[in-house]
């Protein structure tokens, strides 16, 4: 039995009354009925799939039943998901996104899509505070694909190839990666939302 099961279950899932049910209890609950109900589904079309009766399902989802184990695999089975799934207690891990702070690179990063976007694109915000006019050829980066971003603040200094062209908040650039490049601020932060493919991923995020 997976360690989320088991946590959930010791939790009192077999064992609370149903006027002591807990958060989590009441989170499972409101899962079941809003994965029938996405589903266009009834009572009795998830209670067949489930091999229990419709007034079960209908006392388990409302909560004048206690939710046991067996019921709930059998539950999460007809629905498609997984028992873990199901019983999993909600916490802020998937939703509130915290920053990679890079001091050397003078970097601090926020992956908005957690390298799940799609295309294989990878969407993040980025706070530069390494400034402007200390590049070096070693600075440069070359990769294969194409770079976007767009500043939301202060002004960005993009070194590509022999040029160096400022680029302001609310202004937009898309340049092939293949020309030697470096990103820099330019009197102060600046804060940008970038777009990378896999390639561009690697040499801006994991140097």
């Amino acid at each position: 039995m997976s360690s989320t099961v088991e946590r959930a279950l010791s939790s009192g899932h077999t064992l609370l009354p149903v006027e002591q049910e807990s958060t989590l209890d009441a989170t499972v609950r409101k899962r079941i009925r809003s994965l029938r109900k996405g589903r266009g589904w009834s009572l009795d079309n998830l209670a067949e799939r489930a091999g229990i009766s419709p007034s079960q399902l209908s006392r388990i989802e409302t909560g004048h039943r206690r939710l046991s184990l067996d019921q709930l695999t059998s539950i999460a089975a007809a629905l498609g998901k997984s028992l873990d799934e199901l019983v999993e207690s909600p916490d802020d891990s998937d939703v509130v996104i915290r920053p990679d702070r890079d001091e050397r690179r003078g970097l601090t990063t926020w992956l908005l899509t957690k390298g799940n976007g799609p295309h294989d694109l990878t969407v993040g915000k980025m706070r530069i505070s390494d400034q402007a006019g200390g590049v070096t050829p070693d600075d440069l980066g070359v990769h294969p694909g194409r770079d976007w971003f767009t500043v939301l603040s202060g002004t960005v200094v993009l070194y590509l190839g022999e040029r160096v062209i400022r680029v302001e908040a609310g202004q937009a650039a898309s340049f092939s990666t293949m020309t030697p490049h470096a990103i820099r601020c330019d009197r102060g932060p600046a804060e940008i939302l970038i777009i990378l493919d896999h390639n561009g991923e690697r040499s801006h995020l994991h140097t």
